[in-house]
């Protein structure tokens, strides 16, 4: 698990790249200074990378020259993140601009807003974050119980927040806490945390955050 670094300071005037695609629904986005210049949004689907390389040479070819990237580390789909950093280090080496990486969870709220997200890290166990300030001050972490992601969830009534459909039985145990918003993160908040140099938790060598091992089965003897 990766620990959030705390990163703060001025919007400058440089155009950020940003590449979101952990959730089911990805996007790209163009911001310079404190103005979003533009965006896509897209199914992250099998499709994923044929959908993903034509936007991008879409926006960019009339774009600004690319001070920075910066890409969404999730948690959610593996293969999303992975694809989404695939995208940004060949760019990165194309443009040799800087590169980095904030959780996810950070770009599903405005800078100026605090909320608890939630989510099935499947196989009975629960990811979780606080965020506040455009920062992950606490987590993404992996819950092992439904009782333990109810607890936490009990400390942020009416400021939970997924960005995928949970399972029933759970959504019903939560909705005793507060509601829980349906939201997906967002390249265009990604972009403007990287120009207030806000959420930064990797720069260079970036790697998805995934809260544990891969399970892998094996084939039968």
């Amino acid at each position: 698990m990766h620990s959030p670094t705390v990163e703060s300071g001025d919007s400058k005037m440089k155009t950020v790249l940003a590449i979101e695609t952990s959730s089911d629904s990805a996007s790209i986005a163009l911001w310079q200074g404190d103005a979003l210049l533009a965006s896509a949004a897209f199914a992250s689907k099998r499709s994923l990378s044929a959908d993903l390389f034509p936007a991008l040479a879409q926006m960019l070819k009339d774009a600004p020259e690319v001070q920075a990237i910066v890409v969404g580390l999730g948690p959610g789909s593996y293969a999303g993140v992975r694809i989404g950093i695939a995208a940004a280090l060949g760019l990165q080496a194309a443009w040799d601009c800087e590169l980095v990486g904030i959780p996810s969870a950070a770009a599903m709220g405005t800078p100026l807003e605090s909320y608890c997200v939630i989510g099935d890290a499947r196989r009975g166990t629960w990811y979780y974050s606080e965020v506040s300030g455009g920062v992950c001050v606490n987590g993404p972490e992996l819950l092992d119980s439904e009782s333990e992601l109810l607890e936490r969830a009990a400390q942020f009534p009416n400021s939970l927040r997924c960005a995928e459909a949970l399972p029933e039985a759970i959504r019903a145990q939560l909705a005793e806490v507060g509601a829980v918003e349906s939201r997906v993160p967002e390249a265009a908040i990604l972009a403007q945390l990287a120009s207030m140099n806000l959420g930064i938790t990797q720069r260079h060598d970036l790697e998805p955050i995934y809260l544990r091992e891969p399970h892998i089965t094996r084939p039968k003897a």
